[in-house]
């Protein structure tokens, strides 16, 4: 592979937590901890991707790439895709799609799922840990990848399917992590194609390339970053980060 790009899709209109890229862990924005983890990853240049000038400033003055686009995306990737498309000339080979609310992701999973990108096996690959207690399997804030066997280190597996509800799937569940490797392809035609019945339904965009046939293979980590998405989630995590640095 010859280019790499970390887009980080960040808005401060979320619904269940507002302004959450700018809440401070540590003294320092959210956004910011995720760009680090990001650049410490050493796999590609990194830009945060936002229609909000609070966050552009904020990346900015701490010295990275922030790229404007436009208030009007569906999505997530649609975000992603605009700074690809403009700012990038569509020109990386893979494009990293990491979300801007797990400030405490290792840099080294993010070079792991590059890595096995390099093997040109799929369209899109993502990664998923275990659950640390039964009530994530029941938590709904909780997204589930479905795989058929179990996933060990190194191992990537076709994602069967992704939930936020458990209806006692046959398949084995693990806990996804919210990040996606494209390649140069597969995003491309991943945003021409129309928002599908179970990507709505369920409000999970990776259903969208299931239901076309992209194949999506999830690689297993140990450790699983938490996804800030409440208040309660945001305590646990300032709590961890916090406890993490004194040691």
């Amino acid at each position: 592979m010859n280019k790499i790009a970390i887009i980080i899709p960040s808005r401060l209109k979320a619904q269940r937590l507002p302004n959450k890229p700018l809440k401070l862990i540590n003294n320092k924005e959210m956004i910011l901890h995720v760009y680090d983890r990001a650049i410490k990853s050493e796999v590609g240049k990194v830009y945060v991707a936002t229609p909000d000038q609070e966050i552009i400033d904020t990346v900015k003055i701490a010295g990275g790439n922030a790229i404007k686009t436009s208030d009007n995306h569906e999505t997530g990737t649609d975000r992603v895709f605009e700074v690809f498309e403009k700012t990038l000339n569509s020109e990386p080979d893979v494009v990293i799609n990491l979300q801007g609310d797990m400030p405490n992701i290792q840099p080294q999973a993010i070079s792991n799922l590059v890595s096995y990108m390099s093997k040109n096996k799929c369209d899109i690959g993502t990664l998923a840990s275990d659950f640390n207690s039964d009530t994530e399997i029941q938590d709904p804030n909780i997204v589930k990848v479905a795989v058929k066997e179990k996933l060990i280190n190194n191992n990537f597996l076709n994602a069967l399917d992704f939930f936020r509800i458990n209806e006692n799937s046959i398949y084995k569940l693990y806990h996804h992590i919210g990040i996606y490797a494209f390649t140069n392809k597969a995003l491309i035609r991943y945003v021409s194609l129309k928002r599908s019945k179970l990507e709505l339904d369920r409000k999970l965009e990776q259903l969208r390339a299931l239901e076309n046939k992209m194949s999506i293979h999830v690689g297993y980590i140990e450790s699983s970053p938490l996804s800030v998405d409440t208040e309660e989630d945001l305590i646990e995590v300032k709590n961890l980060m916090e406890k993490n640095e004194k040691n």
